[in-house]
């Protein structure tokens, strides 16, 4: 019997545990991995915390070493990008020219750093975090008593106010929404965390749009619409990501919605042809709606799911989303998706850094938000999976155990 030939387009956490599921789980057909860059697959979490901190190695970066993808038999192409799809011939071409035979094919291209358009955006000095060469350009510029402007305050933009506050920089974080992480979080969320980065020196200032960098050749500062400057050595742009790999998709004949859509199979429209990670949208059973989501979690999961279904072992995915954010001594967890709540219930005391948010939707628990209290996020994980309909004044009761409450 013909062993089916694999290729995977995209070198990041969901290529790596695809690959892992698979050999684990028996599928023995010739497997290549193609990857735009330098370096296998490696985590991205780490990136704007312990590893821009310099706290870990690359070598804690890296998910598997070299030998895991020799072991597996996984012949990798590193530093080459897919440009082109044939799906009639079955042939993936990259920029290089050659031209790769497959029988099934697997898009797991993740994200991409949304980029500013204003003047002076090519300017030097300006950075985006998104890869390890990334952050290798970052630290030069990270010294005590240099001025860095981060244009976005979502969680890649307050970790890096964390951790540059951390290294003695003098900061401002400059949002065009009205608070801090606004698209993900409660303004009572919001609210706290604008005040532990203000007591730790950071200014914020939210409401204001960037305008246009200033500087002769490199970043001097950042103009802002009401006509302030912020004077600038270095500047970081955290303005969210966009799913890759649509383009590569569209130009094949692939359905697209908010990224590749799939099934909750990770199927294309093309049955061949899977996708996952960051770069799809999938229906949620949970939810009743597509959903895409930037995680490692769904990451993880798509990949198990397609490794199944290659595996003719079918189990469809349909798991709680979660996400997590490092700063300072904060570790905030959250699970769910919080769109479309209609309250919120506050347990414990944002006062002593240790309380939990949950948002409900007509009575049921959708999603919560968790500083410093794991059992409070591991709970209400549980319990959103579940569609629980707690009482939200027992809810709001510390003295009432949670998992009496919630079971």
């Amino acid at each position: 019997m013909k062993r089916p030939r694999l290729i995977i387009v995209g070198a990041g956490q969901a290529a790596a545990q695809l690959i892992a599921s698979l050999r684990a789980d028996g599928f023995e057909g010739p497997v290549t991995l193609v990857g735009e860059e330098a370096y296998p697959p490696y985590q991205r979490p780490p990136l704007s915390k312990a590893f821009l901190k310099g706290e870990i190695g690359l070598d804690r970066v890296i998910l598997k070493a070299d030998s895991f993808y020799e072991e597996a038999g996984v012949e990798l192409r590193l530093g080459r990008r897919a440009v082109a799809i044939d799906r009639d011939r079955r042939m993936l071409r990259l920029d290089s020219g050659e031209r790769l035979g497959f029988d099934r094919l697997v898009l797991a291209t993740g994200s991409r750093v949304r980029r500013l358009s204003c003047p002076g955006h090519d300017l030097s000095n300006i950075f985006y975090l998104r890869g390890i060469d990334d952050v290798e350009a970052i630290r030069p510029h990270l010294v005590a008593g240099a001025r860095l402007a981060v244009i976005g305050a979502g969680y890649i933009g307050l970790e890096v106010a964390a951790v540059a506050r951390g290294l003695g920089l003098e900061v401002t974080v400059l949002e065009a929404a009205p608070r801090v992480m606004m698209r993900v979080t409660a303004p009572q969320m919001s609210s706290f965390f604008e005040a532990v980065h203000r007591e730790a020196g950071v200014r914020i200032a939210c409401g204001t749009m960037v305008e246009a960098i200033e500087g002769a050749g490199r970043a001097e500062a950042v103009r802002l619409a009401d006509g302030r400057r912020v004077e600038a050595d270095v500047i970081i742009v955290g303005i969210g990501i966009v799913p890759a790999g649509v383009a590569l998709a569209e130009a094949a004949g692939l359905a697209c919605d908010n990224g590749i859509a799939v099934d909750a199979l990770t199927r294309t429209s093309d049955p061949r042809i899977l996708a996952i990670g960051d770069c799809t949208s999938h229906p949620s059973l949970l939810y009743g709606h597509r959903v895409r989501l930037e995680s490692v979690q769904n990451a993880i999961g798509q990949a198990k799911t397609a490794a199944a279904h290659l595996l003719g072992r079918d189990q469809p995915y349909d798991e709680v989303p979660w996400f997590w954010s490092d700063q300072y001594a904060l570790k905030l967890q959250i699970a769910g998706l919080n769109a479309g709540y209609d309250r919120v219930v506050l347990r414990g005391d944002p006062a002593t850094r240790a309380f939990a948010a949950f948002y409900l939707s007509g009575g049921v628990l959708i999603a919560v938000d968790a500083v410093n209290r794991p059992p409070d996020y591991m709970l209400g994980r549980k319990a959103i999976g579940e569609r629980a309909r707690p009482d939200p004044e027992r809810l709001a009761d510390p003295d009432i155990p949670l998992k009496d409450i919630l079971s």
